[in-house]
């Protein structure tokens, strides 16, 4: 966390409350502060990083020396939403530290009355956990991929593309218009990823990579062609781990096992698999604990203890793992694309993986990949085809819809279009954008309550995610014609999750929205704080909502939702362009980037 937000922070978080308030002569003096190690306090001139996101940082409290019959103390930390409080005339507290940063701590002592008095403080930093010990791009334009892991003094280890093993342009860091430092690139640059066929394709490094008898983590990007009934392996190092999909549980899995015996524990994700989607994966060992974790979309998933691990010599295997019946054969080709691959020699903390999870890039922009791109400009028939992400998803048109012009034109009685596959994996962050022109005439007649989809997405337990229009009860406004008050039909636009009892959370727009004109509509869900946002126009309506998770394959469909087998909740509009992104836009202005034609 930068220096000025923490102090920003810590100056919100430690206002004294009211009920403080004493008599001065009275009130126990300002305490001491003992601080251990790693960690020391900030000096005027001195002011030394250490620790990092995850090492706690233990104080002791004790009273000052001309205090006496102290019971206890209040305390609160920079990144405390609250106060706490511990008994006891001197007493120790921990406090984890989740990310790097300048901390300040506020303690005031307790007598026997009850009552606070003057507050000690102490400042503390937070060193930056230690990097990647090895990280893969895949965005090279040909031969290995490059090892760009942050450790000095770490051996590169550079990966081998074998067998059905190419690059191509549906790299999981989209089109990247901004550098990390949040300045514009020359031009845009299209990001590469690793494809892999299922068969052959495989990429490996030349020797070891982690050294599994201590902790570690592990992170990738995957995006599974097919799944089914054959295992598929994203990452392995010979002998030491295995994070893979298994097909028995349909979800992804993490095995940990101790070389050279039969001895592993497999942990499963608790949400199926999806394919055709990007899914975050992470895993992590925690040596001293023995405890191995399993994290999808940067949430923890699954938790077991390990068994101890020794020393593995074989590679880091990209796609592919040893067979367990035959250990001198590979088995498990993974059939999709993996991509933003990175180990660490260290367990990182759950807001470690939820900042990878997000992929952020730097300046409030997130990583977003197009996986869907529609427009209906010069396109005929029955068909909407995505020609512009790369993905090639189809949009098949049923009942009342037609393309006519540069328009999908929606009847609002039985128009729909449905895509050819899931698009998203409903538990990742994703961002939808799209121009609506609704039919005034059409929605006029629509009683209170009633609504209509601009585009939703089914999920595992009957609820969708969707965008949708509300019809909300006549409003008297003055007609400058006849001079005279009118009723008008009013309606809003919603971004959230449709609940299988007809109930619904989500963000309503400010404003009515507006008819027979095209408004632009952009939703943004970010899986890891689990909040959705909405746009209209360029400008965010209401605040970030925090909404349930919503896993599962799902069909994406638009001017409709489905209720079972039925169709339902049609939508009469006309509609230009479809976009979906993989990942949540990080920024108003992101947005506006994202969006602009």
């Amino acid at each position: 966390m930068a220096t000025a937000t923490m102090l920003a922070v810590a100056a919100a978080a430690l206002t004294l409350p009211a009920t403080t308030a004493h008599a001065a002569s009275t009130a126990p003096l300002a305490p001491r502060i003992t601080l251990a190690a790693p960690y020391t306090e900030c000096l005027a001139d001195d002011c030394r990083k250490a620790g990092g996101p995850g090492v706690a940082a233990t104080f002791t409290f004790a009273p000052n020396e001309a205090d006496s019959e102290i019971v206890a103390y209040q305390y609160i930390l920079s990144s405390d939403p609250t106060w706490s409080s511990v008994a006891g005339e001197t007493a120790t507290v921990t406090r984890i530290p989740q990310e790097a940063g300048l901390y300040r701590l506020k303690v005031r002592a307790v007598d026997g009355t009850g009552w606070p008095g003057q507050s000690a403080y102490l400042d503390f930093m937070v060193a930056s956990g230690e990097g990647a010990i090895g990280r893969w791009h895949f965005d090279e334009a040909d031969g290995a991929a490059l090892d760009s892991g942050t450790v000095e003094g770490k051996t590169r280890h550079h990966a081998t593309l074998t067998g059905g093993a190419t690059r191509d342009e549906r790299g999981r860091r989209g089109v990247r218009t901004h550098d990390s430092e949040g300045v514009p690139l020359p031009s845009p640059a299209t990001d590469r990823g690793l494809s892999l066929d299922g068969s052959t394709g495989h990429a490996a490094t030349s020797g070891p990579v982690v050294n599994t008898r201590e902790s570690y983590t592990l992170s990738a990007w995957v995006r599974p062609d097919t799944l089914g009934s054959t295992d598929r392996t994203v990452l392995a190092q010979d002998g030491g781990f295995r994070l893979s999909y298994d097909a028995a549980e349909g979800a992804w899995t993490l095995l940990t096992s101790a070389p050279g015996t039969t001895d592993h524990r497999t942990l499963v994700a608790e949400q199926p698999a999806t394919p055709k989607a990007w899914t975050h994966l992470a895993a992590t060992y925690d040596a001293p604990a023995d405890v191995a974790r399993l994290y999808v979309n940067g949430r923890l998933q699954a938790v077991d203890t390990a068994p101890g691990t020794g020393a593995t010599d074989g590679p880091l295997q990209f796609g592919r793992a040893l067979s367990n019946e035959s250990p001198a054969e590979y088995t498990d080709y993974f059939d999709g694309s993996i991509d933003e691959v990175a180990v660490w020699q260290r367990a990182l903390i759950d807001k470690e993986i939820a900042d990878e999870a997000r992929l952020m890039l730097g300046d409030g922009r997130n990583a977003v990949e197009s996986v869907g791109a529609w427009s209906a400009d010069g396109a005929s028939g029955p068909v909407l085809t995505d020609t512009a992400s790369g993905y090639g998803h189809e949009l098949a048109l049923s009942g009342g819809a037609a393309l006519n012009g540069d328009n999908l034109e929606l009847d609002g009685v039985n128009g729909a279009a449905t895509a050819d596959g899931p698009l998203l994996d409903g538990a990742g962050s994703f961002t939808v954008n799209t121009d609506v022109t609704l039919d005034g005439a059409a929605v006029s007649t629509w009683d209170v309550g009633r609504a209509g989809q601009v585009f939703a997405r089914r999920t595992a337990d009957g609820s969708t995610w969707g965008l949708w229009y509300e019809a909300a009860p006549m409003r008297t406004v003055f007609d400058p014609e006849t001079f005279e008050e009118k009723l008008v039909p009013v309606g809003y636009w919603h971004f959230g999750r449709m609940n299988a009892d007809g109930t619904y959370d989500a963000v309503v727009s400010d404003e009515a929205a507006r008819t027979d004109v095209p408004v632009e509509l952009t939703g943004v869900y970010d899986a890891q704080d689990g909040t959705i946002e909405l746009y209209v126009g360029n400008r965010r309506n209401g605040g970030a909502l925090t909404v349930a998770n919503a896993p599962g394959p799902g069909e994406f469909t638009v001017g409709a939702t489905t209720d079972g087998d039925t169709r339902t909740r049609h939508l009469p509009a006309r509609i230009n362009d479809i976009r979906v992104w993989a990942g949540a836009a990080g920024s108003s202005q992101q947005v506006l980037e994202m969006t602009a034609d």
